[in-house]
């Protein structure tokens, strides 16, 4: 375009590039924003009503989950992504998963470990409006699974406090960053998670752990 523009030249791209490789020249290109390569496959997003209104105190189990995405830094400035799923009620992380990207397939597989875990036909799940949960895939997998999305206004995480505690409880209890490899950090993810559920006591679920505390509540 310059060359035609201000130079009065009609060049074709295929010379222009291979004298650019004959006298080593390089264009600096911009990487993809995943985002909106997902934002294209997937069709058009839609946002839903804000149904659980920070109603974090719940007594049945299975009853109302929240979930969201975290990074975590690990190894020589390495980037990892944990998708988690946890149950207001028992505060146990219900369903995890890490991954190196933020494709949506990975959300999907956290959605997936629910199945099962829905005792009620009104059992609820409540994100942020990212991406990943407007996402007509992620819609139809929670239709799938019976469950009733929620979402928090826009631009509001306390509508989200129960995950976005999680999260912090886990950053700050989780020596992650000595991790050298995703291998090591998936590791140290799941030890983790089976230490909050079964050994992690919790003043709010009158001293027992999570496990203890969901067993507690479903006892005649």
């Amino acid at each position: 375009m310059h060359l035609k523009a201000d130079f009065k030249v009609i060049m074709n791209h295929k010379k222009i590039r291979r004298i650019m490789k004959d006298h080593g020249l390089i264009a600096q290109v911009r990487r993809k924003n995943p985002y909106k390569m997902i934002m294209k496959k997937t069709q058009e997003h839609r946002t839903c009503d804000n149904i659980l209104n920070r109603a974090f105190v719940q007594t049945k189990p299975g009853k109302v989950f929240c979930t969201d995405i975290t990074y975590l830094y690990y190894g020589l400035g390495k980037r990892a992504y944990l998708s988690a799923v946890k149950d207001i009620a028992t505060k146990e992380a219900v369903a995890w998963e890490v991954s190196t990207n933020l494709e949506l397939e990975f959300i999907l597989k956290t959605a997936d470990q629910l199945a099962g875990l829905t005792k009620n036909s009104d059992c609820l799940v409540h994100s942020d409006q990212g991406f990943h949960y407007t996402s007509p895939l992620y819609i139809q997998k929670v239709k799938q699974l019976n469950l009733i999305q929620s979402m928090s206004r826009k631009g509001n995480c306390i509508d989200n406090a129960p995950i976005e505690s999680f999260f912090g409880h886990l950053k700050d209890e989780l020596d992650f960053k000595s991790c050298s490899t995703f291998e090591e950090l998936s590791k140290a993810i799941n030890d983790y998670m089976n230490y909050y559920n079964h050994q992690r006591y919790q003043w709010g679920l009158k001293k027992m752990t999570p496990v203890q505390y969901r067993n507690h509540l479903l006892s005649p």
